[in-house]
C-alpha cells in the first residue's frame, strides 16, 4: 500500500505551531525539536496506514470516521479522516483539554 500525503487543516498547524512555542519556552529547544520527530513519526504512521486510528471520538461526536492517534512521548493526540487521495488531519490537541468541544469548534470553522 502506498503512503498517503497527510494534509494538515489551518486549524492543526497552528496546533503544531502552539505546542512547539510551549516546550521551547518551557522545556528548551531539543524538548521542542523532540516533539516536531515524534509528531513526524505519527504523521508517517498515518500515512502508511491510516485505518490504525482510534474511532473513539468518531463515536462520541457523531463524526463518522474520525479517527486519533496519539504522539508517543507526548500528552497529545492527532485527529484525522482518511480521504481517498490523502489524510485530511483536523486537530493536534493536548490530552487534557475538553477535546469534544474543541472537535465540534473545529468542525464549524473549518
Amino acid at each position: 500500500m502506498t503512503a498517503k500525503p497527510v494534509v494538515p487543516r489551518q486549524s492543526a498547524r497552528g496546533d503544531v505551531e502552539n505546542a512547539v512555542d510551549y516546550y521551547a519556552r518551557t522545556a528548551g529547544a531539543q524538548i521542542a525539536i523532540g516533539f516536531i520527530d515524534a509528531l513526524q513519526s505519527t504523521y508517517t504512521l498515518i500515512a502508511e496506514h491510516p485505518a490504525s486510528g482510534s474511532l473513539r471520538y468518531a463515536y462520541e461526536l457523531g463524526l463518522p470516521d474520525l479517527r486519533c492517534t496519539t504522539i508517543k512521548g507526548f500528552p497529545y493526540v492527532v485527529f484525522y479522516l482518511e480521504r481517498a487521495d490523502h489524510v485530511d488531519v483536523w486537530r493536534l490537541l493536548h490530552a487534557k483539554q475538553d477535546i469534544p468541544a474543541w472537535l465540534q469548534d473545529s468542525e464549524a470553522s473549518d
